[in-house]
C-alpha cells in the first residue's frame, strides 16, 4: 500500500469536504435572510406566517368568486350570436 497517495487521498477529500461545507453554511446564511425577508414582508401585509396557508385558501376564493361574477356578468346571448 503507498501511504502516502492515501494520505493525499484523505487531504483531498478533507479539503473537498471543507469546501462542501463552508458552502452549504453560506446557503443556510442566504436562505435564513431571504426567510427574514418574507417573514418581515408577510408582516407588513399584516399574514401571520402561521395563517399564511389560510390566507391563500381566502384569496383564491375571492378569485374564483371574482370570475364567476364576472362571467354572470357577461351577455352570453351577444357573446354566442358573435361566435
Amino acid at each position: 500500500m503507498d501511504y502516502e497517495k492515501e494520505l493525499n487521498i484523505l487531504k483531498d477529500n478533507l479539503e473537498k469536504a471543507k469546501s462542501l461545507k463552508y458552502r452549504a453554511e453560506a446557503r443556510l446564511d442566504q436562505l435564513n435572510q431571504q426567510q427574514e425577508e418574507i417573514i418581515k414582508e408577510l408582516n407588513s401585509l399584516g399574514v401571520n406566517p402561521e395563517d399564511l396557508e389560510k390566507e391563500i385558501e381566502n384569496l383564491t376564493k375571492e378569485i374564483d368568486d371574482l370570475f364567476k361574477e364576472a362571467n354572470a356578468l357577461l351577455p352570453k346571448d351577444l357573446i354566442e350570436k358573435k361566435g
